[in-house]
């Protein structure tokens, strides 16, 4: 009798689980298959970011004048750019100049688009003011020999010109650059570098040493001022005629130099080394030797602390 109360107990119990793991595999199975695996991270939409070139027009547009040379600046040194877009950065580039009256800069500019494209001409819906100017420019380009401007054969190989050359520096270091002139017809004669401290200012023309497809050039510690060094190659050949070059006076590499540290450390000699005045009163702080005047007045006893350094001594 007994025995048959258990299996009917069991019997029971195990019709209650059967339930139980019924209900629970339907939970599982229902349930959206988003809450087991993470969700995946959301795709940046192509075009979401606008385009440098765009951004700089606004700026001009709107009358950011610098604003707008430092988008183009920044634009004109990435390598996919193609020759309409650095025709663009470069028309943009020269009306900022012009319109702020930095002729030097607006001729480079000019100059820059005539080497991408020497038959160009801004169109006659153009301010006079911007037409003239290029117009000038374009005249006093052709009078030089039109300097720039590479003649290559259509089955010409490319020259190029790679670097190695530090990202930052300290002020007054010498900044060695290194690099390597692939050029397959061997009409690479020379490889000159130029160099500013800062963003504004001329150039200054040093000759790199080219020693087969080795470049060496360093840029002198008395150039090498914060916050930055800008500098840009150029490959010539026996004519003069720029072949290939890394940046370019409009949209120059750059190195950040950093600021000098601030503060002030008096150096004591203790025994050959040197010590900091700040470390020597920070310890004193740290060991109880001053006293904060939010401290209770309870009278303490006093002492003297005595630092030997070389003949002298140093008393608090």
């Amino acid at each position: 009798m007994v025995a048959s109360s258990a299996m009917k107990l069991l019997r029971r119990l195990g019709a209650w689980v059967a339930i139980l793991a019924c209900a629970h595999l339907v939970i599982i199975t229902t349930m959206p298959r988003t809450s087991f695996a993470q969700q995946p991270n959301p795709v940046a939409k192509p075009g979401a970011e606008k385009d440098l070139i765009a951004k700089g027009r606004e700026f001009f547009e709107d009358q950011q004048y610098e604003e707008s040379i430092q988008t183009l600046s920044a634009a004109l040194v990435r390598p996919t750019n193609t020759k309409e877009q650095k025709v663009e950065i470069y028309r943009l580039l020269a009306l900022n100049y012009i319109t702020l009256g930095r002729k030097e800069e607006a001729d480079n500019a000019v100059r820059g688009l005539l080497v991408v494209n020497p038959d160009y001409a801004l169109p006659p819906s153009e301010s006079p003011r911007f037409r003239d100017f290029f117009a000038k420019a374009k005249e006093r380009w052709e009078a030089e020999g039109r300097p720039g401007l590479v003649r290559e054969p259509s089955n010409a190989k490319p020259v190029v010109l790679k670097l190695a050359a530090p990202s930052q520096a300290e002020p007054g270091q010498t900044i060695e650059l290194r690099g390597k002139v692939e050029d397959p017809d061997g009409k690479a004669t020379a490889v000159k570098l130029y160099y500013r401290s800062g963003t504004k200012g001329d150039f200054t023309e040093a000759n790199a040493t080219l020693d087969g497809q080795s470049v060496r050039a360093s840029i002198p510690g008395t150039s090498v001022n914060p916050p930055l060094v800008d500098y840009y190659f150029e490959v010539v050949d026996a004519q003069g005629n720029v072949l290939t070059s890394r940046g370019d006076a409009q949209g120059p590499l750059r190195v950040a130099v950093a600021e000098p540290s601030k503060g002030w450390v008096l150096p004591v000699a203790i025994g050959g080394g040197i010590l900091g005045a700040a470390a020597i009163v920070g310890g004193l702080a740290l060991a109880g030797v001053f006293k904060s005047s939010s401290r209770s007045n309870t009278p303490r006893g006093t002492g003297t602390v005595t630092i030997n350094v070389g003949e002298s001594a140093i008393r608090f």
